[in-house]
């Protein structure tokens, strides 16, 4: 599973706008030939993460490369079972992955344009947020 080695701050604010606007970083596919973009915006887990890009792999069969292009940074915290209101907040629970419309959340390279498309499609039904296949290609 994806998580930071080290944190600055354990616990951070919850932060509602950081998933507001489009994405002016990492919008444009850098490294392979075919990419997954973000048409809503969302947060989307470690796990979601990990099995989107297990579907993808098992898909080519290992074949091509695959990028991952987005990281979880920031850590969601959560209370324990049946604890009352108030007395703080929870210790951390897992990572997210904030991600901003028009990311580009995975890229490929090494296959052809059919098991690629088909392979983000898998990978897009794991994720939160809506995506679209980008083929450089055509471009």
């Amino acid at each position: 599973m994806l998580e930071p080695k080290k944190l600055k701050h354990r616990k951070v604010f919850r932060g509602r706008k950081d998933t507001k606007g489009i994405a002016f970083r990492g919008n444009t596919v850098s490294f392979g030939t075919f990419g997954l973009k973000a048409i809503t915006a969302g947060e989307v887990t470690a796990r979601q993460i990990e099995a989107a890009r297990r579907v993808m792999t098992r898909y080519t069969k290992r074949g091509g490369k695959i990028w991952t292009t987005i990281f979880p940074h920031k850590p969601v915290t959560k209370k324990a079972q049946e604890v009352p209101m108030g007395s703080g907040k929870g210790s951390p629970d897992h990572f997210v992955a904030v991600v901003k419309m028009g990311r580009i959340l995975f890229e490929m390279e090494g296959v052809t344009v059919a098991q690629a498309k088909e392979a983000m499609t898998l990978a897009a039904h794991k994720l939160p947020v809506r995506c679209k296949f980008i083929n450089t290609e055509e471009l």
